[in-house]
């Protein structure tokens, strides 16, 4: 049995008993970050080609309940974590018709929000996390199937946080109030789909339009400045004041193109023109912007697996592997992006080889059902020193020395959403 299996195994049988490890072990299993693999290293795959994997059921409906079974709490925090695998089961649920998965999804959505609408579980305005807004956006599908007017109530809380977050002197959001002047391209996912939504269902006429352009400011302000023309990818960070020691002192741009930061950017754009209107002066811009970076994309596909590398154009390089979360977020994008039109109907194909890619060499059978391998933990720019002393510095060194688990929400809930997209 490998290592890997073994500390599953091991998680699962330790919840299931009532000894001394059963708190340890829940904190590994419910955080939702994964369980880490040996090493803190990407396991070894087989660089399968893309192929079809014949299941009875459909992948979708299989994670959706591997999370459901590994984890009856899917956090112990409000958080972006578990509000993208939340949002993915919801989908599945709805699409289904399956009472037990949005019975799942309301009652960890119920852990956090009172009876008066506040939310709790760590959640704090004064941080001014973007981070923080994602999780709301399942409170959109709970206000619509509860008369419940908590849902509606915690919605506007935190759109509240929207209105007086700060701001670069362009007008773009900062990542967090401890990372001033700096946008990352993962706060598109974060707030922009529920800043939108919240628009179209909840916004006073009055001010919905003054939203979606602010909505569109971010995506354009976010683009122009970290896109690279050359490549057509863009840049993790952006500091708008170029001091940070990881940004260029020219243009204030980190130094990588990290995977799953542009996967967060491609989700952000295709979840956030559902709902901003057609005739928007700025959306056909916004969808130029999906469409550069898919062909940037599509470049560094891998040619033998279909998958893509965590840092995007550095296929050959030493530590580089191919990563989960990133992959599954583009497949999703490129699937949505083509079905609606905003990319051509090529993408279609190249979506679906990279999740006949994930299925062949990412996928693995475990005591909960299936199983996500190869997420990178989490990446990201400045702030505290890691626990090894060393800088959050954006260099590759940095960025493939951070832990790989299996299992991470960042991971599944992207591949539950694609999995759906494509009927798989």
């Amino acid at each position: 049995m490998s290592a890997w299996r073994v500390t599953c195994v091991a998680a699962v049988l330790a919840l299931a008993t009532g000894s001394a490890t059963r708190v340890a072990a829940q904190e590994l299993t419910q955080l939702g970050e994964g369980v880490a693999q040996p090493g803190n290293k990407p396991l070894a795959i087989p660089h399968a080609a893309p192929r079809a994997v014949s299941a009875a059921t459909p992948w979708s409906v299989r994670f959706a309940r591997a999370v459901m079974t590994r984890n009856p709490e899917t956090h112990r925090r409000w958080d972006y974590t578990a509000g993208v695998v939340l949002g993915a089961i919801e989908k599945v649920g709805q699409a289904r018709k399956d009472t037990q998965m949005l019975a799942y999804v309301k009652r960890n959505m119920d852990r956090f929000v009172t009876a008066d609408g506040a939310v709790q579980g760590g959640y704090s305005r004064d941080e001014y996390n973007i981070d923080a807004i994602s999780q709301g956006r399942v409170l959109f599908a709970l206000a619509v199937r509860t008369p419940d007017p908590r849902y509606r109530k915690a919605a506007t809380m935190l759109r509240e946080q929207l209105r007086t977050h700060p701001r670069t002197s362009e007008g773009g959001f900062w990542h967090k109030k401890i990372y001033p002047q700096q946008m990352w391209l993962d706060g598109l996912y974060m707030g922009q789909p529920f800043y939108a939504q919240y628009a179209a269902r909840f916004a006073a006429p009055a001010e919905r339009d003054s939203i979606f352009d602010d909505v569109a400011t971010q995506f354009l302000l976010v683009a122009r400045h970290t896109r690279d023309p050359r490549t057509q990818l863009m840049y993790h960070g952006w500091d708008a004041v170029h001091t940070q020691p990881w940004a260029d002192s020219a243009t204030g741009l980190s130094k990588q193109f990290w995977g799953r930061a542009v996967g967060w950017y491609m989700m952000g754009v295709v979840e956030t023109l559902d709902y901003l209107p057609a005739t928007h002066p700025d959306r056909e811009a916004i969808v130029r912007t999906l469409q550069e970076v898919a062909e940037g994309v599509a470049r560094v596909q891998d040619p033998v697996t279909g998958l893509w590398w965590d840092i995007l154009d550095a296929p050959n390089r030493t530590g580089n592997y191919l990563e989960a979360s990133a992959s599954s977020m583009i497949v999703y994008a490129l699937a949505k992006g083509a079905r609606l039109g905003y990319l051509a109907p090529r993408f279609q194909s190249l979506a679906l080889r990279g999740f006949y890619g994930i299925t062949r060499n990412l996928v693995r059978e475990a005591p909960y059902g299936v199983s996500l391998i190869n997420v990178c933990q989490v990446s990201g720019l400045g702030g505290a020193l890691r626990k090894d002393g060393t800088p959050r510095d954006g260099s590759f060194g940095y960025y493939v020395s951070e832990p790989v688990v299996s299992d991470d929400y960042k991971g599944v809930g992207p591949l539950i959403l694609a999995a759906l997209e494509l009927g798989q």
